[in-house]
Formats: structure tokens, sequence, C-alpha cells
């Protein structure tokens, strides 16, 4: 589990075709020291696991399936990304929960400075923007932020000038595609209330239960 507080940004060293998938070599900008192979490092909000670690640089392997479901296909050698190493228990919680796991891409469609500030649109598809509430957490690229505002098709967010310094957003641009976590605890509620083989939670249940 992570929390969407970026450690840092890393930088892409190589990626090899691999029998299935690829293999990604990224630099840390911190100490790797005590971590070891099997560890999950989240790359811009996706959760790999380490299977080589050596001066400063971890390896992960990555399946064609997060290939096809997230933004990772677009990196090349150079390319920078936001890393979280796994939370441990005892560790301050200053994001929300996030699981590594993407919902599916989005892109960047307005990007305009406001003060110090610099405010973000993003376009997704309905799937993943029912699931973003105003106000509510979404993770970009691995990032904890919070929702200004949720249109039909895409979402709004203000970022303030230490997340622009600390993560890859300072460097964003209009039309670039983006990793999207939307808030798992939306999801579970959303699963209850909408039904499921149990029937999901309705009125009639909510009576039975004497919560009506």
């Amino acid at each position: 589990m992570f929390t969407g507080i970026v450690e840092g940004k890393g930088e892409i060293k190589e990626i090899r075709r691999a029998e299935k998938g690829f293999i990604l070599s990224v630099m840390a900008p911190f100490d790797l020291s005590n971590d070891k192979i099997g560890d999950s490092i989240a790359v811009n909000g996706i959760c790999l696991t380490a299977t080589k670690i050596k001066s400063g640089i971890f390896c992960a392997n990555v399946s064609e399936e997060t290939l096809s479901r997230t933004s990772l296909a677009g990196l090349a050698a150079s390319s920078t990304v936001n890393l979280e190493r796994a939370l441990k228990a005892g560790d301050r919680f200053g994001g929300h929960i996030v699981t590594g796991h993407i919902d599916g891409t989005g892109r960047v469609i307005k990007k305009e400075a406001r003060g110090e500030s610099v405010y973000l649109e993003i376009s997704a598809g309905e799937d993943i923007v029912r699931l973003i509430v105003e106000k509510g957490s979404v993770a970009i690229d691995g990032i904890s932020l919070t929702v200004n505002s949720v249109q039909k098709n895409s979402f709004s967010l203000n970022i303030i000038p230490h997340t622009l310094e600390i993560t890859t957003l300072g460097a964003i641009k209009r039309g670039d595609e983006v990793n999207i976590e939307t808030d798992i605890i939306g999801k579970y509620v959303e699963k209850l209330t909408t039904g499921n083989k149990g029937g999901g939670i309705h009125m009639n249940l909510l009576e039975d239960c004497g919560f009506v």
C-alpha cells in the first residue's frame, strides 16, 4: 500500500524487452541500501516489484497487461518518473490509501498558472470520472491530490508549488497522458450500492436492518 506522497523523481535508465513484457531499470534519488528484492515501489503510481537492486538502480518486470492499462508504454530512457516505496507500519500517513493498481489513463487538456499554483484539467472516460468526487482524493501518476471539480468527462486539480517542484507535474504539458487511480473506498461503496450477487445495498435492506 502507498499514500501518494512521492519520495522523489527517478530516471528511467533502460527499458528492455523480456520474454513476456519489459524490464524497467530506474535510478532512484534516494538511498536503496535498506531495500531488498521483492519490495514494492510505485513508478508513476504503478506498483512494481523490485527484482534487482544495485548502485542506486532497481529493476522491475512490467507485464503486457500493465503496459496496456497505463502510460508506461510511452516512457523511454531518460524519462523522469515519480517514485514512492510501500508504506511501512508506523509511518506517518500523509496522503490517502493508494494501491498502485491503475484504473486507466487520462490526458491533460488544460494547464494554466493561477497565482503561485497551477490549475490542471484532465479528461478521462466516464467509467473513471464517475468514481471521482469533488474535494475527494485521486492519485495522478502516483501523486495524492484533492479534486477541485468534476465534469462529465473531466476533472480539475490545483497543484501547489511544493508538489510542482518534487514531482513530474511541474513539467507536464497539455496532451500528456497520466495514470489515474481513483479512491479505493469509493470503489467498494459503488460495488455495494450498485448490486451484485448478494443484491447490493437497497432501501428494503436498510429498513430490515433498522437504519430507516
